[in-house]
């Protein structure tokens, strides 16, 4: 898989153990990973998806500060044009905050305890429906045939 995904530390949380475990797991199932290291700021995330020009961009935070971080680095990526990169939470996330995230626009979160078998798969699909070709995507959906442009759902 030629998918590339940055993993990165966003804020002031200094526990990177399980960052690097996420990107050893996805560089052994064949991603291409970039780790920027602890303590990072969201425009600097921004900055490297778009120089590294990667198909995810994962963000491990453990602090609590997961709604916040993950709303400014979801506005950085837009700002620095990335916003066709999918953006994956994990961390100490709770149940509670989970539809949060994915609705200031993370494509999934994976909670502390994730299996690293269900993260993968998960990478694989996010990758594989971003590179699916326009058509694909609207195979199957109506057609307005008063708007040919238009799709139904």
């Amino acid at each position: 898989m030629n998918a590339r995904v940055l993993v990165a530390k966003p804020g002031l949380d200094g526990h990177d153990r399980g960052a690097k475990i996420v990107a050893r797991t996805l560089r052994d199932a064949g991603f291409e990973v970039i780790y920027t290291g602890i303590r990072q700021e969201p425009a600097l995330i921004a900055r490297m998806a778009a120089q590294e020009d990667v198909d995810i961009v994962g963000l491990s935070i453990l602090s609590g500060a997961h709604i916040a971080l993950t709303r400014s680095t979801v506005a950085a990526l837009k700002e620095a044009n990335v916003g066709h990169a999918k953006i994956i939470v994990g961390g100490t996330v709770p149940e509670a905050d989970i539809a949060k995230l994915k609705e200031l626009g993370a494509a999934d979160v994976f909670p502390t305890g994730t299996r690293m078998e269900d993260l993968v798969s998960r990478c694989r699909a996010l990758v594989e429906e971003r590179n699916k070709p326009l058509n694909e995507r609207r195979q199957g959906q109506r057609r307005n045939a008063a708007f040919p442009g238009a799709v139904r759902r």
